[in-house]
Parts: structure tokens; sequence; C-alpha cells
């Protein structure tokens, strides 16, 4: 339930839109890394560290030469040898994100400009890359892979068996929700061959929305989705010869239908394939190697859990490809090991009791691998480095005297780096620094200068801890109301997630800001809340974060519940005064304090929740609750609609009813149970909105005012 991570990071989007361009923008390193591509004023240039020296590499010109086709440029690829650019333009959504689209690329050496897929519909064009020469350019169209030739102009089929559920070198609607799996090929390293990902939806049912407003007879909108307990899709991968066009597909140990493989790729300078397979219940990981000229298939790593094994980030490969860096939990947290390509040696590089966060560069040339951490304080991350060759001990990078939130794009050579900083009480600044000596280009461009420059909140965010009755301490944030008087009691409104696949508590700029709240809770009088529970995803070892395993809707729900109560102790909390709301995951969370815990829970807005864990996705749900094939019983303990008899508080349901990843049908099972249960409560069904609700004039605003409205009508505002 990928969609969950995107509510969060929507409020910092709305928080911070103003600040510097820089921050928002990915970094294109040029290939020496000591300068990066960006767009700016409709042209591509290159800007060179530490003198910010600008160079034009497509002028306007060129990309807008008359009758080009180019609108507004989504993103750019250079080619091997920075001669051609491939440009991504007239994007387009599906589902999630705009992949799809048209490409053109523009030749710096006869100064023109091709558009790729000339004979295919607009925008239709999806993950179009380059051959390694950059002579070809192959890309995906309506579930085929095409190869255009820059040379002679020509086009050519890869595959021809592409329809809506036969899908070649791109992915189902699962797949891409749960794996964030989307761009589905990979150019061989000698650019004679292609590797895809073939997914056969063919057998998955569809799941019918209804569309009632846009024309004067309602019409069906189907999307294949395969359901708790379902079959998935079956996945298999090919490589394709460019000259021949057949494929030839790699023979993978086990059903294909009972397995996924989320990550594939090429070992560097090899014809040899590496991916990754889970098996249906993903609590086993196994790398495969398989020769795509002789058929040669190798185990060379497994990996298993008690609970679930994550679809890994990728492979750095070193020691001129004989080696490769591979993250595990198999010590209790998450490591960096390095593996060799055989896989009989493997090495633990980033040891101790800590979580490796995210890697940031394997700076192989002076042996450090460069990591995100942060060992004693999991709302916060830190930069720091460890030797490559494993041994020695995690050095911190990061200048200790910026408590908060970093994070670093370092350049390929490991000699600049682009820093941000944030944290609850200081909006995100950037600075570019030579991270070897850890200096920043400029003083005026420095964090420290902007700092200098910030004032005090007059109301900070407070990190607090708080340990519940079953001994389990629990990070949280609170904002207090302005003007705050301790001898008086406040109303508290808990912000929840609960599941795993996002924190809320975290040491960041968005921390204690109500993006949904349709005024200023401070100033009205609220204290807003969130509590991080066992299960989420923070740096706190694998059995912190795995002990939701089979007790989504229960344990989560305990922690929650019991931090309240030790919450509702505190001398200025009201306690006949509480509310909780949460979105989609937080959304069933809400559900579930509101109905296992009615008599701390007076106020509840869900929005977009699952109120039937049976409804939702197979790789999901079966990920985090295990086989439902075996036992549906955790399921049932822990949905929202099994507890729905229980509701005593003011509850307001929102979902929008063309939501494609939590479908309305949860609202209308919901719905019926407290019907049947005589439960009173409120509802706001949008129509045709996706799990956002965003689409249309005025939804947000009217979202915002519904959500504010109902919460300072239910749950009084101000000190009494």
């Amino acid at each position: 339930m990928n969609f969950r991570n995107i509510i969060f990071k929507l409020a910092l989007i709305l928080l911070i839109g103003f600040c510097q361009q820089s921050y928002a923008q990915e970094i294109r390193w040029t290939k020496d890394g000591n300068s990066y591509y960006q767009v700016i004023d409709g042209e591509l240039v290159t800007i060179s560290l530490p003198n910010n020296e600008r160079k034009v590499v497509v002028g306007r010109e060129l990309f807008y030469s008359s009758g080009s086709g180019i609108n507004a440029i989504k993103d750019f690829q250079v080619s091997e040898d920075g001669n051609k650019v491939l440009i991504y333009t007239n994007s387009k959504k599906v589902w999630r994100y705009e992949t799809r689209g048209d490409y053109y690329v523009a030749d710096l050496k006869t100064n023109q400009i091709l558009k790729i897929g000339k004979d295919k519909p607009a925008s239709s064009l999806m993950f179009a890359k380059f051959s390694p020469n950059g002579n070809k350019v192959a890309y995906v169209s309506k579930h085929n892979l095409y190869v255009d030739d820059l040379g002679d102009k020509s086009s050519k089929a890869l595959t021809t068996d592409g329809t809506d559920r036969l899908i070649n070198g791109t992915f189902d609607w699962v797949y891409e929700e749960e794996f964030d799996c989307r761009d589905g090929f990979r150019w061989s390293p000698d650019g004679k061959s292609i590797a895809y990902w073939q997914i056969n939806a063919t057998k998955i049912r569809n799941f019918l929305m209804i569309n009632n407003t846009d024309s004067i007879y309602s019409y069906t909108i189907p999307v294949e989705y395969p359901k708790v307990g379902q079959d998935p899709s079956s996945c298999k991968v090919g490589v394709v010869d460019i000259t021949t066009a057949k494929t030839e597909w790699l023979k993978v140990p086990g059903d294909q239908v009972q397995n996924y493989i989320p990550r594939m790729d090429w070992i560097p300078n090899t014809n040899d394939v590496i991916l990754q397979q889970l098996n249906r219940e993903q609590n086993v990981s196994k790398l495969f190697v398989i020769n795509a000229g002789s058929g040669t298939v190798n185990n060379i790593y497994t990996d298993t859990d008690k609970a679930w094994i994550d679809a890994g980030k990728g492979w750095e490969w070193i020691n001129d490809g004989k080696e490769f860096l591979w993250t595990s939990e198999k010590d209790g947290w998450r490591h960096a090991y390095r593996i060799s390509k055989d896989g009989k040696k493997q090495t633990l590089i980033t040891k101790g009791d800590y979580d490796v966060i995210e890697q940031s560069l394997v700076d192989e040339p002076n042996g450090w691998l460069y990591f995100i951490a942060s060992p004693t304080n999991a709302t916060q991350k830190y930069l720091y480095k460890t030797k490559l060759a494993g041994g020695g001990k995690p050095e911190m990078v990061t200048p200790s005297i910026l408590p908060g939130t970093h994070s670093y794009e370092i350049s390929p050579n490991g000699i600049f780096a682009r820093h941000t900083y944030q944290s609850a009480t200081i909006p995100p600044l950037t600075e570019w620094m030579k991270l070897t000596t850890l200096n920043p280009l400029t003083m005026n461009g420095s964090i420290t200068t902007q700092l200098s420059r910030i004032k005090p909140q007059r109301n900070p965010v407070e990190f607090f801890k708080v340990t519940t009755e079953d001994g389990i301490q629990l990070d949280g944030w609170m904002k207090k109301p302005d003007n705050f008087d301790p001898s008086k009691k406040y109303p508290v409104v808990f912000y929840v997630y609960g599941e795993p696949a996002s924190q809320t508590v975290t040491d960041t700029y968005s921390a204690g800001q109500n993006w949904l709240y349709a005024g200023d809770m401070p100033k009205d009088g609220y204290i807003y809340i969130s509590v991080e529970n066992r299960g989420a995803p923070a740096p706190k070892g694998r059995e912190w974060r795995k002990s939701i395993f089979q007790n989504i809707g229960t344990l989560n729900i305990r922690d929650q519940a019991q931090a309240a109560k030790k919450i509702m102790e505190w001398p200025f909390v009201d306690k006949n005064r509480i509310a909780v709301w949460g979105w989609s995951g937080g959304g069933s969370s809400t559900l579930n304090l509101m109905f296992q815990y009615p008599e701390i829970y007076k106020t509840g807005i869900a929005i977009a929740a699952v109120g039937n864990q049976l409804t939702y996705d197979n790789i999901y749900q079966e990920r985090y609750m295990g086989s439902p094939l075996k036992t549906k019983d955790a399921y049932i303990k822990g949905s929202p609609i099994t507890y729905a008899k229980n509701l005593q508080g003011n509850l307001l349901y929102i979902h929008g009813t063309g939501d494609d990843n939590v479908h309305y049908q949860n609202a209308e099972m919901l719905i019926n149970e407290l019907i049947k249960n005589g439960k009173v409560f409120q509802m706001m069904a949008y129509p045709n909105r996706t799990h956002s609700i965003n689409e249309g004039e005025g939804t947000s605003r009217h979202l915002a005012l519904t959500y504010t409205q109902f919460l300072q009508k239910n749950c009084p505002a101000g000190g009494k």
C-alpha cells in the first residue's frame, strides 16, 4: 500500500512549497561527478562545481524548434557519450505517476530533434532509454517492447503479444503499487539484447468501479486487482535479441504464479542476469544468477524470515563486478553485506545495533560506504560512513550540532554533495558542500548562514516518549496551543497511521502540522499529537518493525490506545475531548481505535480506510498478515468491521467512490455493519475521486472544510 507514504509526503509538499527549487529537483550528475544537469528556463544546462559555472547543453531554440512537439520537459536522459539527450514530455498519469508520454532525441552533433515511436499514438510511450552505445532507443507502448534505430530511423517491434492483460516491459496494478515496479526492461551491457518482465494478468479478476456522474447512464471502470487469497499474476523474465526479436525465457525455478520477481538487472560487463525472487508469503528471498546464453541458473543467496522480507533496492556492484552490496535483517538489524557473485563469500559491512536506513554512496576508490542511520534517535536521520571492506566502526559525517533529519545527494566521485537539513522547527535548507572536507562551497549559501536568518518558533513542536502498560516505549510529538496555560485542560487530536508503510513521528518540518485542518489548530486551542506504535518502519531493529506480523489491527491499536491512556493522565489534557484521525492505513487505525477503545476516543475521522482486510490486495496484506489460505483469523481479528458494533462516539467516514486502491466496497461493508447495529455516524462520499481525494474543482478545499467543521462541532476547541 505504497500510496500511504504519499499521503504523508503530500503534507510536506504543501507545507514547504516555497522552499528552494534545488530541494525539489533530483540531481543528475555528469559522468565525472564534477557537474550536474538541470533544466533551467527551458534549457538543459550543466552546472560545474565548485564554482557553479553554467554551460548550455541543449538550448531553447533546439528544444522548442518549430513543430518539435515538445512542451514542458518532464524528464531527460543523456547518452553515455554525452552526444544525445532523450527528452520526456506530454506526460500522462498511469495509476499513481505520469509514466506515459512522448519522447524525443536531441542530437547535439547534428543539432536536430527526432521523435521516438513516431508511428505510435500520442503520449503512449513508457520508460524509453538509450542503448549503451546511444545509437538506439527502446521503449514500451501498449504493453509491447519496441526499439528505434537512431541511424536509419527504423522502428522494430520486439514483442507483439502484448494486450491489456499480457504485459511486456511494465507491470500490473499490484506490482506497481506494492513493489514499486514500473520500468520493466533492461538493456544488456553489450546492447545486443534486452531483459524484460512479462506479467500475465489474464486470470486476475476485475474489480468494477462505477461512474455515475459523467454520463446519464452509469458505466463501470475495471481494474485488474488480485484480492487477498486470490492468485497473483504469473511472472517471468525473458531476454529478447535486438536483431532477431526472438525471446528466450529464463528458467527461473519455482512456480510462476506462486512466486514474485520484484527486482531484476544485468550484472555489469557480463551476459548474466541477476534477479530477486520472493515466494507468495514473502518470507523467503532468493537471488538467482542466470546466464542469458547458456541458460545456466545458480541460486547464489537465500534469506528467510518468520515474518516477511522486503523487495531489495537493487544491486551495487564492486570489485570489477565480482561482488555486490545487499541488505538483510538476518542479525536483527537492517545491515549492508558485500556478497560475491557466486554467493560463497558474505561480509557484514555495517556491524552494530543500528539500522541502515538507506545507502547514499559506494565510494570504492576510497574504500567507504556512506549511509543514512540514526542509532540513538529513531525520529532523525544522519549521514555515516564505514569501511567498505567491513570490520570498521561507523563514523558520523553529519555535524552533531544540527539535530534533526538530513539527506545527501553525493556525486559519483564522492567529492561533492547537496545536503538538505530540516527539523520540526527548521524548514528544509540546502547547501552545496565538499564532502571530503565537510565544508560548504559558499558561506553565504551554507546551512549555518541560512539558520541565522530563521526566527525561533514561539510555540515549537515537542518530542516525548511514553511507556505503555506493556512496558513498550513509544516516540511521539506534540504541538500545544498558542498561549498554552498548564492550569487549563485542552482537547487532544491524535494523528495516526500505524501500519508498516510509513512513519509519522519524525523530526521533520511536517511534524505537528495538520495539513487537512482549514484553520489554525494551535490558535484554536487544540493539542495535536502523534505516537509511533510498533510495526512502523522506524530504525529500531527487526523485532520492532516485524512484531506487527499477523497483528495489524490489534498490536498497533493496543500500542496507540495504551499511549493515549498515559497521555490522558497529563494534567492539561481533557480526557472527555479526545479525537483521532487518519488516512488509508491511518483511517483503518482510526476505526479500530474508535471501535475497540470507545471509552478513550470520543471523536474520529477516518478517510479511505480498509474496513475489511480481506478486500485489500494480496501482495500488501499477505506480506504483513500471512496467508489467508491457511487461516483468516488474523484478518478478521484485525478488521474494523469486526468491532463496528462497539461504536459509541462521533464518527465521520470519508471515501472516494473511484478509489482503485482501497475500494469503496470497504465503505459499504462498514456502513452495513454500522446500520445493522444501530450505530449513527456521519458519511461523506466523493464521487469518482481516487485514494487521494483531490481530483475535481474545489475537492481539496471541501474535504478540509468537512474535516474541520466535524472536528470543531464534536470535539470543541479551547482550554477550559
